[in-house]
């Protein structure tokens, strides 16, 4: 009797302890239902199979619960004509669609696209045993915050372009933070956010500058086109691309909410060229940075240099397409679109050169 008495109490005391564990839980202010998603510019992960989206059209970072996607095996993935069977899912043509992100939540290893297409209608899609399944995004449990000073949806740049897409340019979380680059309608557009997660009303915010080799002189309007959250040397460091195509680090430490921010720059990587993604490698104890860029090859760049560079970049590279600073391995991998981690390895959106656009792992034999 006393054993029968024991293992009810037991079970009653697991319940309270699993309904306070769920409180408590990043997902506890969650709702279902509509987000009202309008467009996915940038997704990421955090914890808890928690998908963050940043949709500049409405300015606003949503959260939506994926955890219910069980782990998978995604190491022999390999979609060939992956613009095709998109535009064949949603029963249009691959002129209508545009595949602007790839993300992999790393606890299970499921792989996600987001999609725009025409109609302004955007899409998840899930890759499931090489198929591809979408993912409702009309009735999920989800939280949402709105930016703060987005940049508005009728600014332009000097050729007359909207800005309004680069609300969300980049976004990471890391230690109960969504880390966030983009514009602003402040005087120093090209902006820095930390949101705290769960969402509440409070953001810091931080402008920036860097000096831009490529065009000889500092500027504080563009924005971080990619960026990762590494240490360098033991210390929490930003590793940030710009377009055209600077490489900066910013210590956070010295990134304070309110305050202007000067990076250093420490890498030109050619002109005429924006970088697409970012991801750090690890393989043996070594850490490397690799870099997919618009108009050059997968970049892979040893931790070890870019600790030991302690210059910083301040007058101009007149030469066009020229590199300095940093040096860097250009990779076998060229006309990569979406990049990011898949256990230890990497995985890419890649144009073939006989224009096959494929999803597909990379080889780590040249991570090494």
């Amino acid at each position: 009797m006393k054993t029968l008495i024991t293992f009810i109490i037991s079970l009653i005391l697991s319940f309270f302890v699993s309904k306070a564990q769920a409180n408590s839980s990043l997902k506890a202010n969650f709702k279902t239902g509509d987000p009202g998603i309008t467009s996915i510019h940038k997704m990421t992960f955090g914890p808890e199979g928690i998908l963050f989206i940043g949709d500049s059209n409405t300015a606003q970072i949503i959260a939506i619960d994926l955890s219910a996607h069980p782990k998978v095996d995604n190491s022999k993935v390999k979609l060939d004509q992956l613009d095709k069977l998109i535009s064949d899912m949603m029963g249009t043509t691959i002129d209508q669609i545009q595949i602007t992100d790839m993300v992999v939540n790393p606890e299970n290893n499921n792989i996600y696209l987001s999609i725009n297409h025409s109609s302004g209608v955007p899409i998840l899609l899930r890759v499931v045993d090489n198929v591809l399944k979408q993912v409702p995004l009309d009735n999920v449990s989800h939280s949402k915050t709105a930016l703060q000073n987005a940049v508005s949806e009728e600014a332009k740049d000097r050729r007359g372009r909207k800005l309004r897409k680069w609300a969300v340019a980049d976004l990471k979380y890391t230690e109960g933070k969504i880390l966030l680059s983009g514009l602003s309608n402040q005087e120093f557009a090209s902006t820095f956010r930390s949101i705290d997660f769960p969402f509440s009303d409070k953001q810091a915010s931080s402008s920036l500058e860097i000096y831009h080799a490529a065009h000889g002189k500092y500027e504080t309007h563009a924005p971080i086109k990619t960026f990762i959250p590494t240490k360098i040397n033991g210390d929490s460091h930003i590793v940030a691309g710009y377009t055209c195509t600077p490489l900066v680090v910013f210590p956070m430490n010295e990134i304070k909410p309110g305050k202007h921010h000067k990076g250093r720059t420490v890498a030109e990587l050619g002109s005429g060229n924006s970088p697409v993604d970012m991801i750090e490698i690890e393989n043996e104890g070594n850490r490397y940075l690799l870099i997919a860029n618009s108009n050059r090859p997968l970049m892979k760049m040893d931790f070890k240099d870019l600790a030991a560079y302690k210059d910083s970049l301040t007058t101009p590279v007149t030469k066009k397409g020229a590199a300095e600073g940093v040096d860097y391995v250009n990779l076998p991998y060229v006309n990569v679109q979406q990049l990011d981690k898949l256990g230890d390895g990497f995985i890419i959106i890649q144009r073939e050169s006989n224009g096959n656009l494929a999803l597909k792992t990379g080889n780590s034999w040249w991570v090494k």
